[in-house]
């Protein structure tokens, strides 16, 4: 009884500590604009299950995506098992579900299978980037938090695996030696190689069962709490974040509805605005983007896929796609840790431009929409690029001379060269 009133008490603690977290991530999340993705719900739907459900854009790098599949399966199907284990604590039962008979065995052994993968893919993922150390993962952005972040949950996935094996082990163990409550129940493939490895004394073997049980369940309930300070929050918003994502052509870029306003008044003075429109151009902070850019930020698994393809950081510029999205989740947080310190109305004198994306950075971005095809759950750093890039121009007139020298000519002759539009044909003359 006593253990049982244990684990109902961690479980409620883990599931309430993990709600107050889930909302903190999105009020911070709310601190954006709002966007409207509404539309089309069904090619939303079948872009969610093809992207984030099938994983469909992973199979660009083979190696990889077959590991992740295996992890991303045996972290669905094996915490099935969760559910049994949850019953048995509430209720102090054991292996409840072992009168399913040959499915109990049929699942158990699949469950034992994809441990083995997981564990092999988590050891493989842990290797190549402490050891062959990938250049994708050996980048500047990735220092300190974010590449311990990255080892910890890899680490505690094998120590998770490497527990369910053993408490199986020795639960067959048990099985054989007839000790009460280890009813005969469950087939294990993977497990029975450790047997051997065990005592033979029960106390001993009860002693490693329950060990393992316990640990198993609450390392599931402490990784559960650990997801919103993490970048594997990505296992459960991949899949509104592909859902909400931009269904337009690649590289159109959305009208500003104050701009389009004084456009449409300075062609009909009798023009009214339906509603008033944002009093910003562009973006400044987190609170200047859109909820969609800042639920992005939370999603971003740090994969660096990005940035691998992205031609400016290929030819040696500062940016990094991956890096915008980690210093827009980083200022996020920054602003959101700021509100429950201070509430609301507080100035911190910092911004997202600038204080953590440089202009050097925005301005390296050739708006080739790589990084955009690459991510594996359509995160879109160039929207946040783009919007930063408005408010440089649009509120600071802040531009390279480049860039400035375009919008002059734009101005001037009605094209980005200093050629006057009665010039724009001379190349088709003949020589």
């Amino acid at each position: 009884m006593i253990s049982q009133i244990l684990f109902i008490a961690i479980t409620i603690a883990a599931v309430i500590l993990f709600s107050i977290n889930v909302k903190k991530v999105i009020r911070n999340i709310r601190l954006g604009r709002d966007a409207d993705r509404s539309d089309q719900p069904s090619k939303r739907l079948i872009t969610m299950l093809k992207v984030a459900f099938g994983q469909s854009k992973m199979v660009v790098r083979p190696i990889p995506a077959a590991l992740h599949f295996v992890v991303y399966a045996g972290f669905v199907i094996i915490n099935i098992e969760v559910l049994e284990i949850m019953i048995d604590g509430i209720f102090g039962t054991h292996r409840i579900f072992g009168g399913l008979g040959t499915l109990y065995n049929f699942l158990i052994g699949s469950f034992e299978i994809l441990a083995l993968g997981v564990w092999l893919a988590c050891v493989i993922f842990l290797i190549r980037r402490n050891i062959l150390k990938l250049k994708r993962f050996m980048a500047s952005e990735l220092e300190g938090w974010p590449k311990s972040d990255a080892n910890y949950i890899l680490f505690t996935e094998v120590l998770l695996m490497t527990a369910f094996l053993l408490m199986n082990a020795a639960d067959a163990k048990l099985q054989t030696l007839g000790v009460s409550h280890y009813t005969t129940a469950g087939s294990f493939p993977v497990s029975q190689f450790l047997i051997p490895l065990l005592p033979d004394q029960p106390s001993a073997l009860i002693a490693l069962e329950r060990g393992c049980w316990w640990f198993h369940i609450i390392g599931i309930l402490a990784f559960l709490n650990y997801l919103p300070y993490s970048k594997h929050f990505h296992i459960l918003f991949a899949f509104p974040n592909t859902y909400y994502s931009n269904l337009e052509p690649k590289g159109e870029f959305t009208n500003m509805q104050s701009v389009t306003n004084e456009v449409k008044a300075m062609l009909d003075p009798s023009f009214v605005p339906a509603e008033a429109a944002a009093g910003r151009f562009g973006a400044k902070d987190v609170n200047d983007l859109t909820w969609i850019n800042l639920m992005n930020a939370y999603t971003c698994t740090e994969c660096g896929r990005c940035t691998s393809v992205c031609p400016a950081n290929i030819t040696g510029k500062l940016l990094s796609p991956r890096k915008i999205m980690m210093d827009t989740r980083d200022r996020m947080e920054e602003v959101g840790k700021s509100l429950d310190q201070k509430g609301p109305g507080l100035e911190d004198g910092k911004s997202l431009i600038d204080d953590y994306i440089t202009r050097e950075e925005i301005w390296a971005c050739t708006s080739c929409n790589a990084c955009v095809e690459a991510c594996p759950i359509n995160i879109d750093p160039l929207a946040i690029i783009t919007e930063l890039r408005r408010y440089a121009v649009m509120e600071e007139s802040q531009a390279p001379s480049s860039i400035n020298t375009m919008l002059g000519n734009i101005e001037n002759n009605g094209a980005p060269w200093k050629y006057s539009p009665a010039d724009r044909f001379n190349w088709a003359k003949e020589n």
